[in-house]
């Protein structure tokens, strides 16, 4: 095996979970190169992974762009540009750890003679030479982890990895002034994985009464919510005005990790950062084998309804979720009594105590 293309486009969270694949890969095959196909928003979450050779970036937002201004033509030759670059590293193994139609297609426009991917609802057969199903079982990257050992690695430590270049983490060390701290990722895309803002006014309240410094991360569109929402509450917000790699640094160096369904939260499994993880509407990873932290999921009759609530919008599967609840997970084995030691959080199923 002299050359593989792993082709995980997006999302944040993805990308983490996708990540032990680099390692295992490499195992594998010690005489490959591997590279990765990514859109631009997520390549510095891979693109200093030490097993990694190349990120080679899916230009998806242009491509986009001429396709609505019925720029067929430009259309065309990006596409013949990116097919010729694919063509010349001559790949012996493409993995297409997206599984859609589109991804299907960057992994047929290789030429790689052997391109595996996942069973799809979209018509991506023609486009691969193997499928195999995805893997839906609680363990933490399971799917992953499944193509992983489909194509012969060890997966016994198939742990999600994230690798910082020095000046992140030197911004990171320089914020926090040695000063441990907790970090909030209450942002997301979709409102039925949102847990409610009265919830996280409580909960940073409380935090806050124990002494935790609380930093905020999200995106610049979160800028407007994360003002209204932390109004008044002593955390310090640095939604829109860190990085993708800056945000990922703060994680990596906090004392604990609480969040939402979204790509922030799940980057506290790739540091090791004790996560305590917030689901409603999405089926959770609730094996997470040797990572801290826990999974907070109420497991109604209706979950989970992915991106097809019926509930009218009342969500009682994050708003029955109690600021109580969060919180003892995250003190439920703190090192200390002291707020400002490391907290680790365990298993919502336990009983609890302080």
């Amino acid at each position: 095996m002299k050359r593989i293309l792993i082709i995980r486009l997006s999302a944040i969270g993805d990308v983490v979970f996708a990540s032990p694949l680099l390692s295992a890969l490499q195992t594998r095959f010690p005489d490959a190169q591997i590279d990765w196909l990514a859109e631009e928003t997520v390549a510095p979450l891979v693109q200093y992974h030490p097993h990694l050779g190349e990120v080679i970036i899916w230009p998806r937002a242009a491509w986009r762009q001429h396709w609505k201004a019925w720029r067929l033509l430009t259309l065309a030759r990006a596409m013949l540009e990116l097919r010729g670059r694919l063509r010349a590293n001559q790949y012996d193994l493409v993995i297409d750890a997206q599984g859609l139609l589109k991804s299907a297609f960057l992994a047929w426009l290789s030429a790689a003679p052997r391109r595996v991917s996942f069973r799809s609802k979209e018509p991506t057969r023609w486009f691969l030479t193997e499928r195999i199903e995805k893997d839906v079982s609680p363990v933490i990257s399971s799917e992953y982890r499944a193509m992983a050992g489909f194509l012969g690695c060890d997966t016994q430590y198939f742990k999600p990895a994230i690798t910082l270049p020095d000046d992140a983490l030197s911004w990171s060390a320089d914020f926090h002034g040695g000063q441990p701290y907790v970090v909030f990722a209450p942002f997301t895309t979709r409102p039925q994985k949102h847990w409610p803002e009265r919830h996280w006014q409580a909960l940073a309240r409380a935090v806050s009464d124990e002494g935790w410094r609380v930093v905020v991360l999200g995106a610049p569109a979160d800028v407007s919510a994360a003002e209204r929402m932390f109004a008044g509450i002593p955390v310090v917000s640095m939604v829109g005005a860190s990085s993708l790699l800056e945000s990922a640094a703060l994680v990596a160096s906090a004392a604990l990790m609480i969040g939402v369904d979204t790509g922030l939260t799940h980057m506290g499994w790739a540091f090791n950062v004790p996560t305590v993880a917030i689901f409603g509407s999405t089926c959770p990873y609730r094996e997470l084998g040797e990572l801290r932290g826990e999974v907070l999921y109420l497991d109604m009759d209706c979950s989970p309804c992915r991106r097809r609530p019926t509930c009218g919008g009342t969500y009682e599967c994050l708003v029955d979720l109690l600021p109580d609840q969060v919180l003892a997970a995250a003190k439920r084995q703190r090192h200390t009594s002291s707020g400002s030691e490391r907290v680790i959080a365990s298993s919502i199923t336990e009983r609890e105590t302080d």
